[in-house]
């Protein structure tokens, strides 16, 4: 996948799970911030290539 639509859904991710920690649904906003990272190209990524 490019790494350009890996970050956008990383950052829809991360923004939508902020949205819902103010909300008070914080199980859902952890979880949906964790995934963002796992997800994003940057740090670890779960589409990450083996070398």
């Amino acid at each position: 996948m490019s790494p350009i639509i890996l970050w956008l859904i990383a950052a829809v991710l991360v923004v939508v799970g902020i949205f819902q920690l103010i909300t008070g649904d914080f199980l859902l906003g952890i979880i949906l911030i964790v995934v963002g990272c796992l997800v994003g190209p940057g740090g670890y990524s779960l589409f990450r290539r083996r070398a």
